[in-house]
């Protein structure tokens, strides 16, 4: 195991994906990640994430620590719990979370996620 510093800004190939049919709510959102972190017990990643608008259902069985570089989204919990977060701001989505991820305007962040062991 490398114990290298890793650069979150260092240039990667982008995955792209979309939400899945069955949990988008609104818009043909674009998901990008660059994932340029992950140790040796797959279990701690990071790296970075951009999305263009949309709304999707999510369910967190992981942990991830939110930067957001660019844009704004609003994350609703099933409960109706409402958060808008815009460059700059910092959040943890806990596992169990359940609810939906809109993105107003074309986002990015840095992501830290630790997935617990099933």
């Amino acid at each position: 195991m490398s114990t290298a510093i890793v650069r979150l800004d260092a240039p990667l190939d982008a995955e792209s994906s979309e939400p899945p049919p069955e949990r988008l709510i609104s818009g043909t959102p674009q998901l990008r990640v660059w994932n340029a972190y992950t140790d040796g017990t797959g279990q701690f990643f990071a790296g970075r994430w951009a999305a263009t608008r949309g709304k999707w259902r999510v369910r967190y069985t992981e942990s991830e620590l939110c930067v957001m570089t660019a844009g704004r989204v609003v994350i609703e919990s099933d409960s109706g719990e409402r958060c808008t977060f815009a460059r700059g701001d910092a959040f943890v989505v806990p596992a169990g979370f359940s609810g939906t991820w809109e993105v107003l305007e074309d986002c990015s962040k840095i992501y830290a996620i630790f997935e617990s062991p099933a």
